[in-house]
Formats: C-alpha cells, structure tokens, sequence
C-alpha cells in the first residue's frame, strides 16, 4: 500500500514537472513569436519617446550641438500664451471629437436598435461608418470645400434665407474651431454608433421586456438599462474620441492649419511648426511630452472608471 503510494506520488509528481515544462514551452514560443511586433514597438513608439523626453531639457536646432536647458523648455509653454493656448484648444476639440459623438452615438444607436434592426439599419450603420473608411486628409479637403464662403453650406443657408448668417466658417476667429469639431463629428459619429450598437446587441431583452411592464418609458429604459450596461463600450468610445481630440493634426492642418491666427492651433500643429518650421526641436519635444502626460492624464481615469463592477 506504501509503494503505490510512493509511485502515485512520483507519477503525480512527474505529471506536473511535464505540465509545466509543457506551459514554459508554450509561454517562450508565444514570445518568440511576439518577439517581432515587440521588437517593431520598441523601435518605433518606445526609442523615438524616450528620445523626445531627453531632447525636451535641451536646445537645439536638429543639426548643431545640443545645449543644456533643464525645464526651461516645459517653462516656455507655460509662459507663453501661443504655446498654452493649443492645450486649451485641444480641449475644446474635445467636446466636439468626444462627448458630441457618444452622446449621439448613444442616441442613435438605441433608435436604430428599436426602430430599425433589420436590413435598413444595417444600411444606415454603412453610412454612419463611410467617414471613418475615408482618409482624414480627404474629409478635410472635401468640408474645407462646404465650409467656404461659396460653398454648399452657405447655398443652403441663403435657400433657405438665412443668408445674414453666411460666413466663411473655417476662416472667421469665432467659429473656426466649432467648424472644425463639426468635422470631427461627422468623423467619429459613425464609430461611436456602430460600437455601441454591438454592446446593445449583447443586451438581454428580458431586462426592457420587465421594464415595459412595469410601465417605463423609452428614456427611462435608456437612463436606467442601456447607460450603465454599455459601460464598457462607452469607455472605449471616450478613449479613442478623446485621444483623436487631443493628439488631432490631419483634419485641423488641412482645414485651417491652425488659423485664422492661432483660434484652431493644437499641440500636434504646434509641434510641426516648432520642429520643422523653427528648428526648435527641444521646445516641440517638451510639448510633445506634455501632449502625451495629458493624454494619459485623461484616458487612464476613464479605463479605470469603466471597469468598476456597479
């Protein structure tokens, strides 16, 4: 009875030394295999990122020697109005590139799924999604072309008479950067639809199936059902659209390349100039730097916040 014991023991035990020289492999090929992709991310996210932190304490113009500057670099942005105010509107595009797009996404998600879950809502769900298939670059040129003073825009304000309200959007101070967050929507919209709607579609019926009998409204079963249901799928909606707000450039250069005078500057337009127009390579890395410190400022509340168990 003690031999068996001894042999189920060294059978067990032989089973699991197996077992986990099995999962090493495994675990070592799995990386082998990640090996490249990691190696690529390194080389080109990781290394050029430190790079940018270490030229931030420095002066330089990208060919001559580097000059010591400690934080006066991070100093300037703070300082100077110009530099500051590219945040400020950054965060402004926000409201536009963000919570515009998920609000609506929400909305229209929710109509489509109640109204038009068919093939018509496929239709409509193609349409919402056709702005996030074309290049920003285009989406840029072609509402740069409705929002000029002679554009389709303004034609149907004076159909419609409301001709005194006529502008050239992208080129007047106070409507520039809501022009261009109206770009921003026309571009998010769909995404944000389309994912919410996927997360609707996972949502058991029984829950507004008990709701209606109990007499709640469309709202309420929004409010109340939907919302906190779609938690993690608006997580993800806020990260994308808020990190396309704040790191924006394709859109805002091709549209107003920061004008008129700096009413639509972001800190990616800002970083162009200042490495590439300036030379000021030190200076575009601290903003650079600031740009991604704000960004994970931002986007890791909002990770966490949306894995929280209700």
């Amino acid at each position: 009875m003690i031999t068996s014991n001894k042999r189920l023991a060294s059978l067990t035990a032989s089973r699991r030394i197996l077992l986990n020289k099995a999962s090493q492999r495994e675990i070592i090929i799995g990386w082998l295999f990640a090996l490249p992709a990691l190696l690529m991310y390194a080389m080109f996210v990781l290394l050029p990122f430190l790079m940018s932190i270490r030229y931030s304490f420095y002066r330089w113009n990208g060919i001559g020697p580097m000059t010591w500057a400690g934080l006066d670099n991070y100093r300037t942005i703070l300082e100077v109005p110009s530099l500051l105010g590219t945040i400020s509107n950054a965060f402004r595009l926000v409201v536009y590139f963000s919570f515009i797009p998920v609000a609506l996404g929400l909305i229209v998600a929710s109509i489509m799924q109640r109204v038009a879950p068919g093939r018509l809502g496929a239709l409509a769900r193609t349409i919402l999604f056709l702005p996030q298939v074309i290049p920003l670059v285009a989406a840029g040129i072609i509402w740069g072309w409705l929002l000029a003073l002679p554009g389709l825009i303004n034609q149907v304000l004076k159909f419609v008479g409301l001709g005194a309200y006529t502008r050239a959007w992208l080129g007047d101070f106070d409507w520039a950067l809501p022009s261009v967050g109206l770009i921003g929507v026309w571009v998010l919209l769909g995404f944000c639809t389309v994912l919410l709607w996927t997360g609707m579609t996972r949502l058991d019926p029984a829950l507004y199936e008990s709701a209606r009998i109990d007499g709640a409204s469309w709202f309420t079963e929004f409010v109340k059902i939907t919302v906190p249901l779609l938690r993690h799928e608006i997580g993800v909606c806020l990260t994308v659209t808020m990190i396309a707000a704040l790191a924006a450039f394709d859109i805002v250069y091709v549209s107003t390349a920061g004008g008129p005078g700096n009413s639509t500057a972001v800190p990616g337009i800002q970083i162009y100039i200042l490495a590439f127009t300036q030379q000021r390579i030190g200076l575009a890395s601290a903003l650079a730097v600031m740009l991604m410190a704000l960004v994970l400022i931002v986007v890791i509340p909002i990770q966490r916040l949306s894995r929280e168990i209700t």
